[in-house]
């Protein structure tokens, strides 16, 4: 398999580690899908880097590709029909100069039946982190358009993959009521995979150890931290605002938020369900984790429970800087 280069902080690094996340993709292949699959976890965890490598490994097994991304307005278009090639070609031009990407998430589905109903014989369809454009309230109905490709399509086909992923708590949630979908976890990634990407970023820097214990193993937080000269308190200051950690959020929480920071797992026991509605809006936690099961998670599950990186069982924050985040805020009132 040929890695794919890959671009982190403006670095070029080559794609590392997922070999069971690729196995996941080798599988749809070989068996088929009756469902589309929604892969989830903690945002910067690396669904973007899987998704792109896995794009390379179905054209590899013949297939014509759709994948497209509209957060980041990147996209991968391999059509052998040149009409509908151009066609969402032109969309997705029109959404990079007009910001319209909601707009590209939604003709997806259009051109991939059109591909189907012109003999298109495999045919991968990858949504990476579309929801937030369409609407979280509407996750649920984009799924049921995919669904619609693999029960209903025009013509017949040889095989049909379709994935949407998110990290998005709302979304999921919405998208978990109805059965239009395979829901798969992804975590952060394992600790020996991580240092091989550690290992290609340039320069001087912390060691290995102190990156993790601040990351997770999370390649954005790594990504942040390069790009802030390794300044943890800097890559913490911009969480808070991105995050929306106000003083009268934490003002309002701040005795569960002590003990969400002392233990995540309080959220499931006994902690106030608004609380962590919040937490998941905001994308800080990863809520109701399923079992440890390596067969139910593409690639490698986090542990049971991890103290140190703020992993409980039922419960997670998507990294330590995260969690840092908010003690941060937190101390500030004190």
């Amino acid at each position: 398999m040929r890695r794919i280069e890959l671009r982190l902080a403006n670095v070029r690094i080559n794609f590392v580690d997922r070999d069971s996340a690729i196995k996941w993709i080798e599988q749809w292949i070989d068996r088929g899908m009756a469902l589309p699959h929604v892969v989830y976890g903690p945002e910067g965890c690396g669904k973007t880097a899987w998704l792109m490598q896995s794009a390379e490994v179905l054209r590899d097994h013949g297939f014509e590709v759709i994948y497209v991304n509209p957060i980041e307005g990147s996209f991968i278009v391999e059509l052998g029909i040149e009409k509908l090639r151009n066609k969402l070609m032109d969309i997705i031009r029109e959404a990079t100069s007009q910001l319209t990407w909601g707009r590209v998430a939604w003709a997806v589905i259009d051109v991939a039946r059109e591909a189907i109903k012109a003999r298109v014989r495999r045919l991968a369809v990858i949504v990476d982190d579309a929801f937030q454009v369409i609407g979280l309230d509407r996750a649920a109905i984009y799924v049921k358009g995919l669904l619609g490709l693999l029960e209903h399509p025009p013509a017949n086909y040889e095989s049909m993959i379709a994935i949407a992923a998110t990290s998005e708590g709302v979304s999921l949630r919405e998208i978990g009521r109805h059965s239009w979908s395979d829901i798969t976890p992804i975590w952060n990634m394992p600790k020996e995979g991580f240092e091989k990407l550690y290992k290609q970023i340039p320069g001087s820097k912390p060691p290995f150890e102190e990156v993790w214990g601040l990351t997770g193993g999370n390649p954005r937080m790594l990504e942040r931290l390069y790009e802030r000269g390794w300044n943890a308190d800097k890559v913490i200051e911009q969480l808070i605002l991105d995050r929306e950690v106000t003083r009268e959020f934490i003002r309002r929480w701040r005795r569960e938020m002590e003990a969400v920071l002392s233990d995540p797992d309080y959220l499931w026991n006994e902690g106030p369900r608004e609380l962590a509605n919040e937490l998941i809006k905001r994308n800080l936690i990863i809520y109701g984790i399923p079992s440890r099961d390596p067969d139910q998670w593409v690639d490698t599950p986090p542990p049971e429970k991890d103290e140190e990186l703020g992993i409980g069982r039922y419960v997670a924050w998507q990294s330590p800087l995260h969690r840092e985040a908010v003690r941060r805020a937190l101390q500030g009132l004190m």
